[in-house]
């Protein structure tokens, strides 16, 4: 399974758990893709745990002066990917801009993908301040972009309700210039699925793929990382199948379902009961050992072409 793909992922990085670069750079490695990770923060560990996380940020300036010591050495020319997640003020956005630049400078191919982290579940954690830079500056630079649904109502304005809402929201990036848009999770499924959808540019005309999720946990308990995970398993296996969507849309959400499954398998029957409040560090993702289920995908699920 080895490429000749290089990403580089700026995300958030936590010493304890997965999110960020530890929930998106061990499947890539994985699945044969090499990862060079520049860490957009250190924590002890995600900031949902009850007694606080303590660590450093990374500022826009920090960010540079690394980036450009991989310029000094031509570094970075080797990039055919960039990764990027959570980012938590405004100028160290706009610094991602301006390595997207040089980078497509050296590699006019190099893709983008972008996990355009602000929110879910009608709850905006980053700075408000963010989402008009996300919306009129990284957006517009983006080749695939992968928001839940509360972060397209937040990008494109309106509220989805219904299919069609998604695919109307779905054209709005397109019309930016995004050539594919996978949404990792919508409420549209019945109480007990959610909907994940995907629209592609291709060249014969935009193909989209629509995809019913079981919902596990029985709805007590929330994970995080998931939708780190998510994005780079849709860039590594819309890059393994040459974006065939159908293909790539089932690899990642098998993979991303066996990974909540062992995770699920490990926490306390008296937790999933409901008797006992579930801890963060119970919530943690067992990816390393999901390692089979990310190399080997059991698609247990099907993509349906709209």
């Amino acid at each position: 399974m080895a490429t000749n793909s290089r990403v580089l992922s700026i995300q958030s990085h936590v010493v304890h758990g997965y999110v960020g670069n530890k929930s998106a750079v061990f499947p890539l490695q994985v699945l044969g893709f090499e990862v060079d990770q520049v860490n957009s923060v250190q924590f002890s560990n995600h900031t949902g745990y009850k007694n606080g996380f303590k660590g450093q940020v990374l500022n826009e300036k920090e960010l540079a002066d690394v980036f450009s010591g991989l310029v000094d050495n031509d570094l970075h020319k080797l990039y055919t990917h960039l990764l990027t997640g959570y980012v938590g003020n405004p100028t160290f956005l706009r610094e991602i801009a301006n390595i997207l630049k040089s980078l497509r400078a050296v590699n006019a191919k190099l893709v983008y993908v972008c996990d355009p982290v602000m929110g879910d579940e009608g709850v905006m954690y980053v700075p408000k301040e963010l989402l008009p830079i996300y919306r009129d500056e990284i957006v517009p630079l983006a080749d695939i972009i992968t928001p839940n649904q509360y972060e397209v109502e937040l990008l494109t304005g309106k509220q989805i309700k219904t299919e069609d809402d998604v695919w109307e929201a779905v054209k709005w990036f397109h019309d930016k210039g995004v050539r594919t848009v996978a949404i990792s999770s919508s409420e549209l499924g019945s109480k007990d699925t959610l909907m994940a959808f995907v629209s592609h540019c291709a060249a014969a005309g935009i193909e989209r793929y629509r995809l019913a999720i079981p919902k596990q946990g029985n709805n007590i308990i929330r994970f995080t990382g998931t939708g780190d995970l998510f994005a780079s398993l849709f860039l590594a296996h819309a890059t393994l199948t040459k974006f065939d969507m159908g293909t790539t849309l089932e690899r990642a959400i098998a993979t991303l379902q066996a990974v909540i499954t062992k995770t699920l398998s490990y926490i306390p029957d008296q937790v999933m009961e409901g008797k006992v409040p579930v801890t963060s560090q119970q919530r943690e993702l067992k990816i390393i050992q999901s390692k089979s289920d990310i190399e080997q995908p059991k698609i247990k699920l099907r993509s349906e072409k709209v």
